[in-house]
């Protein structure tokens, strides 16, 4: 979005929850997401709050999920919250979701303390990561506590409504990636029909899920904040919920373990253990495979949007080298489960 545009959009926002111009201290663009404008605004009386704003709707393509991702954001915060005070997440402080009005659509949220991890990880104190691994993983755990609705999938229904199974979620979720795949003429390792025909075969596994959970599936270190000074660091913040979904909360650790195996994560999986619902996780077969199909979900949308956001040669060069080897890693997982 062009400055001046943001700028006359945050300045709508505010003004219609009440803040004039003489009570804004300062604003502040936020760098680092790929899709909605994020501004950090000052205001006189100390408070600081993350003002969100998609996308105008006529300005550039999309992915199928990516429509009213804010309502996921908004369903995010407010189930989360409601866990608990130290529940280190942004409190909504207004929203309004009708694209159509107006001012559009914005989330206004308190701004969380401390800099993204991986901003940080070169000064981490002896052990100091592996304390915060845990801590982050006890608080993951306690997300997958939050009481849900009756319903799998996005609650923006952007790609269809909740669904009553989390296998009719996933492929509906699946299909509409692949969909974007064939209409933007991504690249891929592999052919769209090649990838739907095998995650359709597999996706009996997902009967195996009955319980949704709130699954922020974006958990990577840039949207995980850590405050305070080395060796006291504590989890500030965790952020960005717009892409979460109700489903199994096992998909939550695709991108706790982005480009590494999950397993490996003795730290964050112990910690995840003291407060998730289920206790200690059991890698058996049908979570690895639920993983891999996970992965493959995520791998795709990172390949595919590589095409709506316009990325530059280089940006597509790293996507091709890191993202795609690792898709093709997760569907080879996928056969090789189906041949046992």
């Amino acid at each position: 979005m062009p400055i001046d545009s943001a700028l006359s959009t945050l300045s709508a926002v505010l003004g219609s929850v009440g803040v004039p111009p003489e009570l804004i201290a300062s604003c502040e663009p936020l760098t680092g997401g790929t899709y909605n404008a994020v501004t950090r605004v000052r205001l006189t009386d100390g408070r600081e709050w993350v003002v969100k704003t998609p996308p105008p709707v006529k300005a550039g393509a999309h992915l199928g999920y990516e429509r009213d991702l804010l309502v996921n954001e908004v369903a995010f915060y407010r189930a989360a919250a409601a866990l608990s005070e130290d529940t280190p997440v942004p409190r909504l402080v207004h929203s309004g979701l009708d694209a159509t009005a107006p001012g559009g659509a914005y989330v206004i949220m308190t701004a969380c303390p401390g800099q993204p991890w991986h901003e940080v990880t070169g000064t981490m104190a002896e052990g100091e990561e592996q304390r915060l691994r845990a801590e982050l993983g006890r608080f993951v755990g306690r997300l997958h506590t939050a009481p849900a609705p009756g319903g799998f999938g996005y609650p923006s229904a952007a790609l269809a409504p909740l669904a009553p199974t989390w296998r009719q979620a996933f492929t509906t979720m699946t299909d509409a990636v692949l969909d974007d795949a064939l209409t933007y003429a991504a690249r891929l390792p592999r052919t769209v029909p090649g990838i739907r025909g095998l995650l359709a075969a597999a996706s009996y596994v997902l009967d195996d899920v009955t319980r949704p959970a709130l699954v922020h599936f974006d958990l990577w270190q840039g949207n995980i904040l850590v405050s305070g000074e080395p060796g006291a660091r504590r989890i500030g913040g965790i952020i960005d919920g717009e892409r979460m979904f109700w489903g199994d909360p096992a998909a939550d650790f695709v991108s706790l373990a982005l480009f590494a195996d999950i397993e490996e994560d003795k730290d964050l999986l112990d910690g995840y253990g003291e407060s998730a619902p289920g206790g200690q996780v059991e890698f058996d077969g049908s979570l690895r495979l639920r993983l891999a199909l996970y992965r493959s979900y995520l791998y795709l949308i990172m390949l595919v949007e590589t095409v709506p956001r316009k990325a530059d040669g280089e940006q597509l060069a790293w996507a091709w080298k890191k993202v795609a080897p690792r898709l093709e890693a997760a569907l080879g997982e996928v056969e090789s489960a189906l041949r046992v």
